[in-house]
């Protein structure tokens, strides 16, 4: 049996994805901030993770993010 190699990027953004689905936007880009240095290409990244997502999307999520935390 040959294992075909996904490649990076696929990876990378179907770790994403479940980050958010599973801890949310708001812990997710906590959970990334701690593995970056401040390089890399700012739009690129954040085109990756909120691409799809209206304003009225990732501000309801932080808005439930935080409501979770202030509750537990």
């Amino acid at each position: 049996m040959i294992a075909t190699t996904k490649p990076l990027s696929e990876i990378t953004q179907q770790a994403i994805d479940i980050l958010i689905r599973e801890i949310g936007i708001g812990n997710t880009v906590r959970f990334l901030n701690q593995f970056t240095g401040g390089f890399g290409n700012y739009t690129e990244e954040r085109e990756l993770m909120f691409g799809e997502l209206t304003m009225e999307e990732i501000l309801d999520a932080i808005r439930q993010d935080h409501a979770e935390e202030t509750t537990s």
